[in-house]
């Protein structure tokens, strides 16, 4: 028990000891709530004697699941028999198990991702000849509405059938929920409602799982929405042993249902439910926390709570105010560049954190200059890139035949010849038949003759030798036969750089159904598929891939970094201008602010440009109110801000003025550590000439068309215009 207990403080150790009944932790930024959860579990088997396999623990991504397996398989021998996962993926996996007793499915339903819906439902809308961008939003948040707050069709009618469009909203919803039944397909919202429906109609599924589940943990409460919530409580509805920990101050997923509420709920639900408030902080340093703690108390919807540290003070935190998003990711790349070249630091120490995916192209053309390893998260996806949805619409057709949205994406991916006029055939028989469009061509011999019959001739023979051949092979054979037999490399073979380069991401597929085969050696075609669907950004964040991470400040919940950038911080930024009639949402923008200041462990630097060209033109910026909240904005003498924050960050503004050439510009006007390392550093003996070619790693081929003292330009053949810094640029001149 003392190896249990001896990493705990004491509040900690309070809310552990509770074994028995509803409790409910409200557990500040960085204050161990990830070790109180395994500890408590590792307490109930040791000296509880409770089995593992009656301990169900829900978290909000992949990454903190795995973090907490990991954790606990350290702790105890038996941790791997504890079911820990995310909501969707414990509904997935009820659901593959029980499901067939709802009608209509089957175990082997596909998942569709939100681009899947979005198909599905541009056909409803195009039946309906809905074309206004703005109604086929609005229906498609109210379909994702409806299932987030758990109702049924009539119910939301009495709350908005008073909508101008609800008749649309209706029609679209039935047809939607229709074609999704026909394809044997759930989308997201549908893991969480099809499984509360199991629950509600099937009581002996909901009691044995109950009966199995007598122990229940719930991470990140403050982030569960409607649904979420009313299956937590089913499952915890027998035996009431229920242990959730959450802190309203991080609840920034509000939009996507998300309810703080959800807090005061369970102490209405569960009352008897004991509460505990951890505010001991091990992540930042003093001078941190007191940041966020004085942003955070101007909010007034919340628990009272300080956070409170015994760390060092640490490193003021700084204020940068730039002229524009140039000058802001260069500051930002010459601190990185410093401290890792001169201090000891790894490039996967920073973070730069943006209120908007439209800020990061600065910072990574920036560190491209600087050859900085980086990774984009919130943004662009690797499953989502069209090469590898192709090839993932191929295997889900090996597990459900019914699928009809991928079918569509892959019939004539490589061309076929099967255009417009064959697929409208082809629909017409399926639904004449009664059947799926894979269905239909597989045995289109039977409903139609010529032209039709020779183009999916050749697709369904080798589907066919494929299918026969699955059973036989290991996972990530069966892959690479796929892509191979069906010629899918093919349809990259322009020799572009851009096709090279998918071709290079399905050779990374390919490696990671093995790399999920060597870990999964009992592992399907339908786990892969499931665990890819279900993945979120965070989840591909590793800590052993030494990279700057640009991201959106929603997409590092959870995370934490040595130095941390906060860039944009301008009104209609962040805040963002949505909020501005709302207190509600305005709230939500500060928490996601104090989120984000409370990533950093050691440094902080918050930077905000004076103009910035976004949407399409350039325009003068304001302070974000978070700034003037946090004494940090312009106009004050930051020398005798409360935080004493340094006066170097005081600018006034006659100090501005538009740069005199592209690259002398200095907002600070005095030299920064990066500018001194160049002066002392020996030049660079390569002398750079206009009409110069050049060759690049990255970039490939290209001319100098610019030569100065310390940048280079180069005109890429394939990328166009960049600007290195000349004395690290990796560039080889040719012949």
């Amino acid at each position: 028990m003392e190896d249990v207990l001896s990493q705990l403080n004491d509040a900690q150790k309070k809310a552990l000891l509770q074994t028995e009944g509803a409790v409910l932790v409200t557990a500040g930024a960085g204050s161990g709530k990830t070790r109180l959860l395994t500890h408590r579990i590792a307490y109930l088997i040791k000296e509880k004697q409770v089995l593992p396999y009656n301990i169900l623990a829900i978290t909000f991504t992949n990454k903190a699941a795995r973090e907490m397996r990991e954790r606990c398989e350290k702790m105890i021998e038996t941790g791997s028999s504890v079911w820990i996962s995310t909501f969707h993926s414990m509904c997935a996996r009820i659901l593959r198990t029980d499901i067939e007793q709802l009608e209509g499915f089957d175990r082997n339903f596909t998942i569709y991702s939100e681009q899947d819906s979005d198909k599905v439902l541009k056909s409803l809308f195009q039946e309906q000849r809905i074309e206004k961008d703005e109604i086929k939003k609005s229906i498609s948040f109210h379909i994702s509405n409806i299932k987030n707050n758990n109702l049924t069709l009539d119910e939301y009618e009495k709350l908005y059938g008073h909508l101008s469009i609800f008749s649309q909203i209706k029609k679209t919803f039935v047809g939607y929920e229709q074609a999704l039944k026909r394809a044997n397909a759930l989308d997201f919202d549908d893991l969480l409602n099809k499984t509360y429906l199991l629950f509600t109609t099937v009581p002996a599924v909901l009691e044995k799982y109950q009966n199995r589940f007598k122990n229940i943990f719930v991470d990140e409460f403050q982030d569960t929405n409607k649904i979420q919530y009313d299956l937590v409580k089913l499952l915890a509805g027998k035996y009431k042993n229920i242990f959730v920990v959450g802190d309203e101050d991080q609840c920034i997923y509000t939009w996507r249902g998300a309810n703080y509420s959800n807090i005061s709920d369970f102490q209405r639900d569960f009352p008897d439910c004991k509460v505990f408030k951890l505010e001991q902080n091990y992540r930042s340093t003093k001078q941190i926390l007191n940041l966020a703690n004085s942003l955070i108390k101007k909010n007034k919807q919340r628990l009272e709570k300080t956070l409170w540290t015994q760390n060092e003070d640490g490193n003021l935190p700084e204020a940068r105010l730039v002229y524009d998003e140039k000058e802001e990711a260069e500051i930002i790349a010459r601190e990185i560049y410093d401290l890792v070249s001169n201090k000891g630091y790894k490039y996967s120490d920073f973070a730069v954190l943006v209120r908007l995916n439209a800020l990061t192209y600065s910072f990574e053309e920036k560190f491209l200059a600087y050859n900085i390893p980086h990774r984009i998260y919130g943004g662009f996806k690797f499953y989502e890139r069209a090469e590898i949805k192709n090839l993932v619409s191929y295997l889900r057709l090996f597990i459900n035949p019914k699928d009809d949205v991928s079918f569509l994406r892959i019939i004539n991916l490589p061309k076929r010849g099967i255009g417009q006029s064959a697929i409208s055939s082809l629909q017409a028989i399926a639904e004449k038949e009664n059947l799926s469009l894979l269905q239909t061509s597989l045995s289109i011999s039977n409903f139609a003759s010529g032209a039709l019959i020779g183009k999916l001739d050749t697709f369904n023979k080798v589907y066919l030798s494929l299918l026969s051949e699955a059973k036989e092979q290991g996972l990530s054979n069966f892959v690479s036969n796929v892509i191979k037999k069906f010629g899918i490399k093919e349809a990259y073979s322009s020799g572009s750089e851009e096709d090279l380069n998918k071709q290079l991401n399905l050779d990374t597929f390919v490696f990671a159904t093995a790399e999920f085969e060597k870990n999964n050696p009992d592992g399907t075609l339908l786990d892969f598929l499931e665990s890819i669907t279900l993945v979120s950004d965070i989840d591909t964040m590793d800590s052993e891939n030494n990279a700057v991470s640009i991201a959106t400040i929603h997409s590092v919940k959870g995370l934490e970094f040595r130095y941390v950038f906060i860039a944009g911080l301008e009104e209609k930024i962040f805040p963002i201008s949505r909020a501005y009639d709302s207190q509600e949402e305005m709230e939500e923008e500060r928490r996601l602010m104090y989120v984000a200041i409370t990533r950093a462990k050691e440094n902080l630097m918050l930077t905000r440009c004076r103009t910035r060209f976004l949407y399409g033109r350039r325009e003068y910026q304001i302070d974000s109110r978070f700034l003037k909240e946090l004494d940090l904005s312009r106009g004050r003498d930051f020398s005798e801000a409360p935080l004493s924050v340094g006066p170097k960050v005081y600018f006034k503004d006659e100090e501005y003025s538009k740069p005199e050439t592209k690259y002398s510009y200095n907002p600070f006007k005095q030299k920064t550590k990066f500018q001194e390392y160049l002066e002392e550093k020996p030049r660079n003996k390569v002398a750079y000439q206009n009409g110069m070619r050049v060759s690049h790693p990255k970039f490939g081929n290209g001319e100098i068309i610019g030569a100065y003292d310390q940048f280079v330009e180069v005109n890429f053949e394939k990328i166009g215009v960049k600007t290195l810094i000349s004395e690290i640029a990796p560039l080889e001149i040719l012949d």
